[in-house]
């Protein structure tokens, strides 16, 4: 079957195809300007550039807990978040990064989320209504969330 005979018997138009593509295309442009829009390092005063600090933020039933200082190489450390039921959520930390190790809910999904170490990433526990959080330390948003 030729081009010619194909066109004929499909039901789209000539400029169907550019205008999919064309959508196909600009359905990628929200990755490529969040990609690109990265908070500008940080340069001290002699004109070295700086880590921007990220901490984690454990909030209950959107009541703040306790906040942790993430820091690139540091040592495995653990804290375990128990409320007054007995449920419990014990949260390791390592190497600037976050994940929840072993929780008491049934369905263990915020076990299996794993690891978090990038601004804006959370792990939410449902059963314990408790979300971890990473977060810029050096301002810029306002520390809210949504409920």
């Amino acid at each position: 079957m030729k081009f010619k005979e194909f066109a004929k018997r499909s039901r789209l138009k000539p400029w169907d195809v550019p205008i999919i593509l064309l959508l196909i295309l600009l359905s990628f442009l929200p990755l490529v300007i969040f990609g690109l829009t990265r908070p500008d390092p940080i340069v001290k005063d002699d004109g070295t550039s700086a880590e921007r600090q990220k901490i984690a933020i454990l909030r209950v039933d959107g009541v703040e807990q306790k906040r942790w200082v993430l820091k690139q190489g540091a040592e495995s450390t653990t804290y375990r978040y128990e409320d007054p039921d007995g449920d419990y959520n014990l949260l390791e930390f390592k190497d600037g990064a976050v994940r929840i190790k072993e929780a008491s809910c049934g369905d263990q999904v915020c076990v299996r989320q794993g690891w978090i170490y990038k601004d804006g990433q959370t792990i939410v526990c449902l059963p314990h209504k408790l979300v971890v959080e990473i977060k810029d330390q050096t301002g810029g948003a306002d520390d809210n969330l949504i409920y």
